[in-house]
């Protein structure tokens, strides 16, 4: 698949300092210089209604093409905008960013993902999950067979989670070995999806309150699930296999409740709590460090070709039952109250809530999906 770098955004007005961050590689992508979409030629035996139909994303004219560049250059300056209040010649570039609490050089998520000192390697992080799942078996030994085929047995990461998908995605026509076999493909291929899933899990076990343990999430938190899922369908469709990417779309479907199209952009440190009912669809793209919770529906708008969906940018948050409409952004850093529906920009750094949503503060200082608090900055004035 090709991609083409996003074209450059004109310097954003803006109180915030611009990060020299820019659009991560994976997030990149220009629909007019994607693989080939076949057609039968036109011929005696070949007429309009024979031809082979390609994804919507595919049928774009020039013009389409450049409105989709502008729109992922608008992306591109919404994700440069960072938090990080820097320090030129001793003093604050900006006043609204005056943060005492965070100094020039300390990381935020808006900025996008970037391992932490208290992450552990992959070696370390195996080695952690094991040893847990000992803990439990020996603790509860109604879960040691369960604990010991889904992770024990296995001598890498790689091979407990293409066991364990492979049996959660498994039907009397989709057979587990067959898709172990071909999670453990996709895995060997291309070692950014595994080190996407251990960014998922790190993300999860910080931000989850109620994840103690790496294995909780891996074995019992059907939102981490869904996400390697869908990473695997996102790479059968990479790889232009899209009739099994599909197939396995609609049994993520059927297994998690969480619907997520195989063609959709989704960045690493990704956090889905609850996960029930979340729609992503086809053409929607979403950043690094985000959180969202059930009921999240990131949804087009129209039958029209070219981008139908939303963007979200770094380090999002988006409350149980949002709804995000269209060809819309949610800046990076910005947070979205429970039950909104967005179906207009959201500038980086802002809190929306309301239907439809109406942004009631701006320049926020503090990271959303830092606090996961889904209520503060929500009630500007309380009367009792």
């Amino acid at each position: 698949m090709f991609r083409a770098p996003i074209a450059e955004a004109a310097a954003p007005s803006s109180s915030r300092p611009q990060s020299q961050l820019s659009l991560p590689a994976r997030l990149q992508r220009n629909p007019g210089e994607r693989a080939l979409s076949w057609r039968m030629p036109y011929g005696a035996h070949c007429n309009i209604s024979t031809r082979i139909k390609t994804m919507a994303r595919d049928r774009l004219s020039a013009d389409e093409v450049s409105e989709l560049e502008s729109l992922r250059a608008r992306l591109n300056q919404q994700l440069r905008l960072a938090t990080v209040p820097t320090e030129y010649a001793g003093q604050r570039v900006s006043k609204a960013n005056d943060c005492p609490e965070c100094p020039g050089d300390e990381y935020h998520p808006s900025q996008g993902w970037r391992p932490q000192p208290h992450h552990l390697s992959k070696d370390q992080l195996w080695s952690r999950i094991r040893e847990e799942a000992q803990q439990d078996a020996a603790s509860e030994p109604a879960l040691a067979s369960n604990l010991y085929s889904t992770i024990l047995a296995h001598p890498n990461i790689e091979k407990s989670m293409a066991f364990l998908l492979a049996n959660k995605l498994s039907s009397p026509t989709m057979l587990g070995m067959q898709l172990m076999r071909l999670i453990q493909d996709v895995y060997e291929d291309d070692q950014e999806v595994m080190e996407a899933c251990l960014a998922d899990l790190q993300a999860v076990y910080d931000r989850d309150p109620a994840c103690d343990r790496y294995t909780q999430a891996i074995l019992y938190f059907k939102g981490f699930q869904a996400v390697q899922s869908y990473r695997i369908a996102h790479w059968l469709w990479q790889k232009g296999r899209k009739a099994l990417a599909l197939a396995l779309q609609s049994r993520i479907s059927e297994v998690f409740h969480v619907d997520i199209h195989p063609a959709a952009e989704i960045g690493r440190g990704i956090m889905i709590d609850h996960a029930t009912g979340v729609v992503i669809g086809e053409t929607a793209v979403v950043g690094d460090n985000v959180s969202m919770l059930h009921h999240v529906t990131l949804g087009g708008s129209g039958t029209g070709r070219g981008v139908r969906h939303p963007t979200i940018g770094h380090g999002v948050l988006l409350g149980a039952g949002v709804t995000v409409l269209g060809a819309v952004m949610v800046g990076a850093g910005s947070k979205v109250g429970a039950g909104s529906v967005v179906v207009s920009d959201i500038p980086c750094h802002s809190v929306a809530v309301g239907v439809p949503a109406r942004i009631i503060k701006r320049d926020i200082i503090k990271e959303p999906v830092k606090d996961m608090d889904q209520c503060v900055d929500f009630v500007l004035n309380y009367d009792i």
